[in-house]
């Protein structure tokens, strides 16, 4: 039976721990500084032109960098590489070239970096940003493509990760 109810913060965090995604770093390098984040929310928006979405928290001042360089590589994780992704996600603390020294990267149209061996990589022009409550959805056109070795790919459910 569906009921309708208030909605805490907590209540949405449990009901999306169900929600399976895949695992992204995405990144960024320019003026503004060099930054990598571990990402679940992002999507393909358009083939016509392809076009990927991101959402970032915008209360990190730390992701700054993507917005103000404008660009940003979204690289799609294999299983295996489930340590580069908790080195990005921040619970360790690493700083900024402990994060990059975890993975192999090189640019392809951007500039921003791009990792090597990732099941996909989307380089891409910042084009638009919508922030809504905590987060910003950085929307970016791809001008660059890089698609990997068919690997098994890392996915968060249940707050864990898991390999499809």
């Amino acid at each position: 039976m569906l009921t309708k109810n208030d909605i805490g913060p907590q209540a949405y965090r449990d009901a999306m721990a169900h929600f399976a995604g895949h695992v992204h770093v995405v990144t960024t390098d320019g003026p503004a500084g060099r930054r990598g984040a571990t990402v679940i929310a992002a999507c393909s928006v358009s083939d016509t032109p392809p076009t990927v979405l991101v959402c970032l928290n915008r209360e990190n001042p730390k992701n700054e960098p993507f917005v103000k360089n404008g660009r940003f590589a979204l690289n799609t994780l294999a299983s295996h590489q489930e340590p580069l992704s908790i080195g990005f996600s921040g619970i360790n603390g690493l700083p900024v070239e402990e994060r990059f020294a975890l993975g192999e990267w090189d640019v392809i149209s951007t500039g921003a970096p791009t990792l090597k061996g990732a099941l996909a990589v989307f380089d891409c022009e910042l084009f638009d940003t919508k922030d809504l409550a905590t987060h910003r959805v950085l929307f970016g056109k791809v001008t660059g493509l890089r698609i990997g070795d068919n690997l098994r790919p890392l996915i968060y459910h249940d707050r864990a990760y898991r390999a499809l």
